[in-house]
């Protein structure tokens, strides 16, 4: 039997947004026109190698239709590449700042990051406080802090890398891209997987499928990351927020002793107001893994009274 891919039950409509002189687009979900101060809209912001259709599923197991912008960061999905090469943490908070000024001018909105969007939008919560009534971390667990004498070295690598052509593997078909994306997550559906494989890439003239992300963001950042720093801003948070991770996460795979769960734990601490949830059989990609468990701990976090 021939495998067929998904079909949404609330199909998002496309909007692209001038920011930063980018072409941003934006995944819109629900009607805008009902918006209300106690359910604003609620932005989404997806992590590395990701774009911001993936929140398709976690849509469709929502109890209830509310307004959702899930954009695709500055060189992923549909979003216009900028002319660089290299990518800079600061750009994605004053995209999300335009962004924000774009779809909602005059009224907070409820904030969600998962992963690298997780940190970014912890990030802009400190900075814009004001623009925020609830906010959602999904797994942005931040990085091992680094010590000033890794500068140097730092820097040295991102110069090789500059020097170094970046390149995603193209795919000679989307069922093909689709069979990675479930290589990666055995948890993905392959109808699941169909449906997020002409998302995530598209076919261009030489008849092949490239994934819809500039290779750039393989490079390495040059500026290191300073833990107090990070959580100077984390402290000064003033939404109540929630984080929420998978039980079958381990962030040891990625850093090891370097960034021991123990440190993290502590950093997290340090937000007002958290609430946090630990979702069962549940990985690094929670939207993939449990949309209908993540939609019902967003719902209670965000419609609670």
């Amino acid at each position: 039997m021939i495998a067929t891919a998904y079909a949404p039950r609330r199909v998002p409509r496309s909007r692209f947004v001038p920011v930063r002189g980018l072409r941003y687009h934006v995944n819109l979900w629900g009607d805008p026109s009902r918006v209300t101060r106690e359910r604003p809209l609620l932005v989404w912001t997806h992590g590395w190698m990701d774009v911001g259709a993936s929140l398709q599923f976690v849509v469709d197991a929502m109890r209830a239709e509310r307004a959702i912008a899930a954009p695709d960061w500055r060189g992923f999905g549909r979003t216009a590449v900028p002319p660089t090469d290299s990518y800079w943490f600061a750009d994605y908070a004053g995209d999300l700042d335009a962004l924000l000024d774009a779809l909602s001018p005059d009224a907070p909105v409820d904030l969600a990051g998962h992963s690298m969007g997780g940190n970014v939008v912890m990030g802009y919560a400190s900075a814009r406080p004001q623009r925020i009534r609830r906010l959602v971390n999904m797994e942005g667990f931040g990085l091992p802090d680094a010590k000033p004498e890794q500068a140097p070295d730092r820097l040295r690598q991102w110069l090789d890398e500059l020097k170094t052509p970046q390149r995603f593997k193209p795919y000679a078909s989307v069922a093909d891209v689709a069979a990675r994306l479930v290589k990666n997550n055995p948890r993905l559906s392959i109808e699941r997987a169909l449906w997020l494989a002409e998302h995530w890439s598209e076919r261009r003239d030489d008849g092949q499928w490239h994934i819809l992300g500039d290779p750039a963001h393989k490079r390495v950042n040059p500026m290191i990351y300073r833990k107090d720093e990070v959580l100077a801003g984390w402290q000064r948070i003033a939404a109540p927020t929630l984080w929420i991770e998978g039980d079958e996460t381990d962030p040891d795979r990625w850093w090891g002793h370097r960034y021991p769960r123990s440190e993290f734990d502590a950093r997290i601490a340090l937000v007002p107001q958290l609430t946090r949830v630990r979702l069962a059989d549940c990985g690094h990609m929670m939207h993939f893994d449990q949309p209908q468990a993540l939609a019902a701990a967003l719902e209670q976090f965000l419609d609670a009274a």
